[in-house]
């Protein structure tokens, strides 16, 4: 099957090539690929879990399966599987079934910025940002991932590991080279905020929302100094500048932001492809103290004046926010990431990659709530095979 075809999580295991020697070669990658993925959709979360999950259920591994051999592999075995693993392999085909699958969404949740009636662009955003994988740091190399999440679905489209030595800056680029980027906005926090960055977006024919801090200190500087003795008179306002105030509460506090955009430093900013800047101001006052709190960002974006709303862009703003919440967090906390310390070789990339993918395919069946899908599959062992795609003549 060719890697444009994938339509299950197994197909994507039989391309991954097998790094093992022929000689005490036990049990096809394949399937051992599919034991560990449908334990880690029960809930497994390192090597000694799934390998005793996987003895628990031999007798029904041997009836859904039909396995070359009756044994069950053990801890070790999973553990150098994970290790030896292509896991750039392994990452591309996970991304191609998450692009196929997001295709084939009908009515997926869009909360990126899509063009409102009687306007022209339809936008759907994409978040990029990096994590580290705190597991791995207290006993091993330090590993760090930085990944492309769209907006809303929270469905992570390419993921990439940061070499040894390099950092999120560099990475960056390497991970969107040759993706399709038309009608795709690219969200960033402030250490992305680069020119080289900028220009890949555009050449791939995407645009951008970064956000301006202090690493570009004469970018923030002009764009504060906008807002702040804005060169408009008070009635030209309207002409000028955009707003769009949002209220929100939640985790008990009332929120009230409010965004402005102009495209008044357009021709003066020394930026690729710069069409508007930010100025968004953040009111927050917690409901049970009345303590009250005030923070103001900055932002640039290549979206065009006056097509795309401040509107459109608040959400885009507000939806970057996506990767953290729906797939960094719930990795950590309710997949149990950062207490799992397996670190030599490609285990820590491989096992992001399967939580990932795992992710989707919750999603993609209809799973809001991550933990009570673990606890379903954990009690339900031939719909976690089948969630995986396992076919026992395939295997």
């Amino acid at each position: 099957m060719s890697r444009g075809q994938f339509t299950t999580l197994m197909e994507v295991f039989q391309s991954v090539p097998d790094p093992r020697k022929a000689r005490g070669k036990r049990y096809p990658l394949a399937y051992l690929l599919v034991l560990i993925s449908a334990a880690m959709a029960a809930g497994q979360k390192a090597g000694r879990g799934i390998a005793q999950w996987i003895q628990l259920h031999a007798s029904e591994v041997i009836e859904c399966l039909d396995p070359p051999r009756e044994s069950m592999p053990s801890a070790s075995t999973i553990r150098r599987t994970m290790r030896d693993v292509d896991a750039e392999v392994l990452e591309e085909g996970v991304s191609i079934l998450a692009l196929v699958q997001g295709s084939c969404e009908e009515g997926a949740s869009n909360s990126s910025g899509e063009a409102e009636e009687g306007q022209d662009k339809t936008l759907q955003g994409m978040a990029l940002d990096g994590k580290e994988l705190r597991g791995v740091r207290a006993h091993g190399q330090p590993t760090a991932l930085i990944s492309l999440t769209e907006h809303g679905s929270g469905i992570v489209y390419a993921q990439r590991a940061v070499e040894q030595g390099s950092n999120e800056i560099t990475a960056a680029p390497k991970l969107l080279e040759g993706l399709e980027l038309q009608g795709k906005v690219i969200t960033m926090d402030a250490l992305h905020t680069q020119r080289a960055l900028a220009e890949r977006i555009l050449e791939q024919g995407g645009d951008y929302l970064m956000v301006v801090k202090d690493n570009q200190p004469e970018l923030r500087a002009a764009i504060a100094l906008l807002f702040a003795e804005p060169p408009w008179l008070p009635r030209q306002r309207d002409q000028e500048c955009q707003g769009q105030q949002t209220v929100s509460k939640a985790h008990g506090r009332l929120e009230t932001r409010v965004l402005e955009t102009s495209n008044a430093l357009s021709d003066y900013l020394d930026w690729p492809g710069v069409a508007q800047v930010m100025r968004r101001s953040c009111r927050r006052v917690r409901i049970k103290t009345g303590e009250v709190e005030h923070h103001t960002s900055y932002g640039i974006t290549s979206l065009p004046w006056p097509q795309v709303s401040a509107a459109q862009i608040e959400a885009l703003w507000r939806g970057h926010w996506t990767i953290e919440n729906r797939v960094h967090y719930v990795r950590d906390v309710t997949m149990g990431e950062d207490a799992c310390h397996m670190r030599t070789g490609n285990a820590p990339h491989t096992m992001a990659t399967m939580r990932n993918a795992l992710l989707s395919l919750f999603r993609h069946k209809g799973w809001n709530n991550i933990a009570d899908a673990l606890r379903y599959y954990a009690a339900n062992f031939s719909e976690a095979l089948e969630l995986v795609g396992a076919v026992p003549d395939r295997l």
